[in-house]
């Protein structure tokens, strides 16, 4: 596994700055003990780098599969910076563990393609129960704490490259 060796509260570069940052975090209900852990490691990560609490908004969804559209009604309705999007897909006895990862995960990157946001993923897709509350919080740090500096960069990144697209343009003219 990816995270078998990392700690996903550790980071492998300095976390910019989220003074002056919006966030929307939408969170999955299903398997709540394990995202609501993840949700409290994404708001603690927020505003242990600068981000005021007022600038956190949460709002829950029924299940991982219906993070996209949480996450796009973020993009459509509200004004933040970046999206967080957090859940949790156990494997079962069934394919429905591979519809919901696939549909989620095409889901995310396709809202993050059309809507020029930053979504960051924060949705664990686990064997078992034991290897989600490692994820959570765990021996293998917190996936809310990855997904919420991940969500940081981004906006640092977007707005790096607005500025040079401004000055590209300025210099046109």
């Amino acid at each position: 596994m990816a995270t078998k060796n990392k700690n996903l509260s550790v980071f492998n570069s300095e976390v910019p700055s989220a003074k002056d940052m919006k966030f929307g975090i939408v969170v999955a209900e299903w398997n709540h003990e394990i995202t609501n852990a993840l949700l409290q490691g994404a708001i603690k990560t927020l505003t242990d780098n600068g981000c005021d609490e007022q600038n956190i908004e949460v709002k829950h969804v029924p299940g991982t599969f219906e993070l996209t559209l949480g996450a796009q009604f973020f993009a459509e309705y509200t004004e933040v910076d970046a999206v967080i999007a957090l859940g949790c897909v156990i494997q079962g006895d069934t394919p429905h563990f591979d519809f919901v990862c696939q549909g989620v995960t095409q889901g995310i990157t396709q809202l993050m393609i059309t809507w020029n946001l930053p979504i960051a993923f924060g949705v664990l897709t686990t064997n078992d129960t034991q290897q989600a509350l490692d994820r959570c919080g765990g021996v293998h740090g917190n996936k809310g704490d990855e997904a919420a500096a991940t969500a940081i960069k981004m906006v640092k990144i977007q707005r790096e490259m607005n500025e040079l697209a401004l000055l590209k343009s300025a210099t046109k003219e």
